[in-house]
């Protein structure tokens, strides 16, 4: 997110999207987008379990995400409808080791912790647009 946004306030020239040729429905890789305050609220719950003597194991790992993926075409078109923002972007070659689909599994996240992202993609977008004019001091 922090690249589309430096570009987009322009202190990256352009936007590289590494692949375009992948077996997704856009040729782009597809990952799982989690909006830091829904990441936050989550660490919050997770402390309170500890604090609250609820956790059922010692060690407990929670995946945390949405549970959908979306590919970098799908990012650039909703920072673009949610912003009015056009991005320069290019089609590269892919990088080696690039994995072409990854989300999160959140059911037991949600399950456990009785917590799920609620922000979506445009809302991610935005809300990282209107941090960067911020940090800009626009």
């Amino acid at each position: 997110m922090p690249y589309i946004t430096q570009t987009a306030i322009g202190l990256r020239d352009e936007l590289r999207v590494f692949g375009n040729d992948y077996d997704t429905p856009d040729g782009s890789c597809i990952r799982d987008y989690l909006h830091v305050s829904d990441l936050a609220k989550a660490h919050v719950v997770a402390v309170k379990r500890l604090i609250d003597n609820k956790n059922k194991k010692n060690y407990e790992v929670f995946n945390l995400g949405t549970g959908i993926g979306y590919s970098v075409l799908d990012v650039i078109n909703s920072f673009e409808r949610s912003t009015g923002v056009k991005l320069n972007y290019k089609i590269m070659e892919r990088r080696p080791g690039d994995v072409e689909e990854v989300w999160a599994d959140t059911e037991f996240a949600n399950k456990e912790l009785g917590w799920k992202a609620k922000r979506d993609l445009d809302e991610m977008t935005l809300t990282a647009w209107n941090w960067e004019k911020h940090l800009a001091g626009k």
